[in-house]
């Protein structure tokens, strides 16, 4: 049996045999950090009163229920559209110094959905062309390079980004603003701290939600025992995700994107942007958590899970943005947002 710490997420194998006869929650010390791992019973090791009991009250998941889930769940993404294979690509002829307009163009141009996104994009009165754009290479020339991949990310993910998502009182759009803003604000702090990861922020920062629209439709069948799990106002949606789940939705877009094949700085930031603290000072990590909270403390976008969000401190140590630098960037992506949504 995989165990997973929830703190520092260091995995460990369990035999079976030692959970032979669990018949109640079991905590044990993490090796690595101290923290606490829960070890829940299955089924079948409850004797028949202690099942009678569970029943009626707010249903827990075992370790092989919740792997059984998550795998279920990453065997359905292949019915996703094409948006991170196709971002992926565009980034590797991007990064190869031999590759040439055409050859991005060439791979953009796989899928004509995405094309007419993109020159549709481009075409608005956001980036001043309108009506002057007429091909992807037309506009990997005119717009640069690095302005083509913000479009590209910005075509592929909308149509994903943009569905109502009634788990989390999301309406249509919601997670779409929400998730311009934190891409917004990942670049703008990456800008001030450490410019070479401006692109890999702004990538993060757009799909660092990307588990909540495939957790989206089983958090949708058990609404109730979620509801009930965070109806005092205690505790947070995210934490009634790892309790009724077994994981939350960043940990499943993380391994979502590894089988995307996103580059595995992206995936880590996504993993930790809630708490960056087990990144061990990993500084997407911390960029991608800062905006996300900027983000929410802006009202963009938040549902049911901005509830009870805090920006963890070492952030704040760690990039060194004060609270003006905090006001500046709300009103920079609150202005982004709204101008890209229109």
């Amino acid at each position: 049996m995989k165990i997973r710490c929830p703190k520092c997420s260091k995995e460990y194998i369990l035999s079976d045999e030692r959970l032979q006869g669990i018949t109640e929650s079991v905590t044990i010390p993490c090796p690595n950090c101290k923290g606490s791992i829960i070890l829940k019973p299955n089924k079948q090791n409850q004797a028949p009163e202690a099942q009678e009991k569970d029943q009626g009250s707010t249903p827990e998941i075992t370790l092989s229920e919740s792997a059984d889930l998550k795998k279920r769940i990453l065997g359905s993404l292949k019915d996703l559209p094409p948006m991170p294979q196709v971002a992926q690509k565009a980034r590797e002829i991007i990064a190869n110094p031999s590759s040439s307009f055409s050859d991005l163009a060439k791979v953009i141009e796989t899928d004509q959905a995405i094309v007419t996104r993109i020159l549709k994009i481009a075409n608005s009165p956001y980036y001043g062309l309108s009506g002057k754009v007429s091909s992807v290479q037309h506009a990997s020339v005119v717009l640069g390079v690095k302005t083509l991949m913000e479009i590209l990310n910005l075509a592929c993910s909308s149509e994903i980004l943009g569905k109502t998502l009634t788990g989390y009182d999301l309406d249509a759009g919601d997670l779409w603003a929400h998730s311009l803003a934190v891409a917004a604000g990942s670049q703008l702090i990456a800008r001030k701290v450490n410019p070479s990861l401006e692109q890999d922020a702004f990538s993060a920062g757009l799909i660092h939600d990307a588990g909540k629209i495939i957790l989206d439709p089983y958090i949708k069948e058990r609404k109730d025992t979620f509801k009930a799990f965070v109806k005092e106002g205690k505790e947070t949606f995210l934490n009634a995700e790892k309790n009724v789940l077994g994981f939350d939705h960043a940990e499943l877009a993380s391994e979502a994107c590894t089988q995307w094949h996103i580059p595995a700085q992206i995936a880590f930031a996504i993993r930790h942007h809630h708490d960056p603290t087990p990144s061990k000072g990993e500084i997407l990590s911390f960029i991608v958590h800062m905006a996300d909270a900027i983000a929410l403390m802006s009202g963009i976008g938040s549902g049911i899970d901005g509830m009870l969000y805090h920006m963890h401190p070492d952030a704040v140590t760690l990039l060194k943005i004060n609270t003006d630098d905090m006001s500046a960037i709300m009103g920079q992506i609150a202005e982004y947002v709204d101008k890209t949504t229109q």
